[in-house]
């Protein structure tokens, strides 16, 4: 049954049917032959979506959508710059900055990547910046976008795993800052190889002339997580605070939005969390197949029968994240694996939620591992340029991205506790 589950989905995926649908067919065919029910698809499905906390997933999609279309990045742009002017190849640096700003705001790596790339990119060219190089370290930042809160994947994952959506938002900042860091060094050692230019030189004065128009940006992540973290409200009541404080700060503080454009925006919105939703509700007859025919502890199996060390065990799970994540879209992956990866993590005796944010980490480089790297396709878009001489400028990023991956998997072993 197992290979017969995985066969029609991955040949489904082959010809081309949307993952949704690949996966509910595979599904049903396996009802099927074991003769269940049809019924069972229909009462999966609305199982799979009866969830109080996916009610976060449309609002985070709307409330980023919402400041991805006005100024706030050109004003996040700005203030980052104002504080790391005077670095050789400073821009550089500013668009990762501001990517990981972006990304406590947006929860999305294509939206982090259009929104920075379409600010910053005709800035370094102006400045004889290399635009390959530019348009794939703005695609590497956007990777940040679903790993510091509040982050869509996280939330499904909390879902799937019944953990703590809270917990999963306190620990994404490490890994976050982490990727922040490593692109951060690779840009600056560019830079001095290619001899960028210096920008302003920092003062105080500039810093706070940048700061006031970017605090409505800066306010949102820390009002939203501020919120969740101190108990204030949950992560679905955080979602549409954010939609408000959105709303408000897009037609009346920056008034960069008008009614027209918001139902234009509402309409995508839907659109992308229709996509997700459609996923969950197909998964779920997915994974009541996994469930019944014992996959996942099957799956264990095999893999423990190779080693049962959990560090190597740990190796051959990211090993399989990475190389989901260049096929999968974000959202679909963690959906979908995590079910068949439970049985095993738990057996390992993996904290669930240090496993959901690799998981996570993991799946976002694959934004810009080709040949499906969502975000590399955005940065073309916005560049112009061929999606190959991006592909090809990003490897320097991607392997840098990589190293810190399979750093971080390990990182509770070597420093016990960091796990909040």
């Amino acid at each position: 049954m197992t290979s017969i589950l995985f066969l029609t989905f991955l040949g489904l995926l082959a010809l081309g049917v949307p993952i949704a649908f690949s996966v509910a067919i595979a599904a049903t065919t396996i009802l099927i032959i074991g003769d269940v029910p049809l019924i069972l698809i229909v009462q999966r499905m609305f199982a799979a979506t009866d969830s109080f906390p996916l009610v976060a997933v449309p609002f985070f999609i709307l409330a980023g959508d919402l400041l991805a279309r006005g100024t706030i990045s050109k004003k996040l742009v700005v203030f980052a710059e104002s504080l790391m002017g005077q670095l050789r190849g400073a821009l550089s640096a500013v668009s990762v900055v501001a990517g990981m700003f972006f990304a406590a705001i947006s929860g999305s790596g294509a939206a982090t990547t259009a929104a920075v790339g379409a600010t910053l990119i005709p800035e370094l060219k102006e400045r004889q910046y290399r635009e390959d190089s530019a348009a794939a370290l703005i695609a590497s930042a956007g990777c940040i976008g679903v790993v510091i809160p509040p982050s869509v994947p996280m939330v499904l994952y909390a879902v799937i795993a019944d953990q703590s959506v809270t917990r999963l938002f306190q620990n994404g900042f490490v890994p976050g800052f982490m990727m922040g860091g490593v692109l951060i060094a690779i840009a600056l050692k560019q830079a001095y190889d290619r001899n960028y230019p210096k920008g302003a030189p920092l003062s105080l004065k500039s810093v706070m002339a940048a700061f006031v128009p970017a605090i409505w940006g800066i306010l949102m992540p820390l009002i939203i997580l501020g919120g969740i973290f101190s108990g204030q409200f949950t992560p679905s009541e955080a979602a549409a605070v954010a939609v408000i404080y959105a709303g408000v700060v897009s037609f009346f503080v920056y008034r960069d939005l008008t009614m027209r454009e918001l139902g234009t925006i509402i309409l995508g919105s839907a659109r992308t969390s229709a996509i997700i939703m459609i996923i969950i509700a197909c998964s779920g007859i997915f994974g009541w197949v996994l469930a019944n025919w014992k996959i996942p502890e099957t799956v264990a199996q095999a893999v423990l029968s190779v080693s049962d060390n959990r560090l190597v065990v740990l190796f051959l799970m990211s090993i399989i994240i990475l190389i989901a994540g260049i096929f999968m879209e974000t959202s679909s992956a963690v959906i979908l694996l995590t079910p068949v990866f439970l049985p095993l993590v738990k057996l390992i005796g993996v904290d669930l939620v240090h496993f959901g944010i690799l998981f996570t980490v993991g799946i976002a480089i694959g934004m810009v591992t080709p040949p499906v790297a969502i975000n590399l396709f955005v940065a073309s878009s916005v560049t112009g340029l061929p999606i190959e001489r991006i592909a090809k400028a990003v490897l320097p990023y991607l392997l840098g991205l990589i190293i810190m991956f399979l750093f971080y998997v390990y990182l509770p072993v070597l420093f016990p506790g960091i796990i909040f």
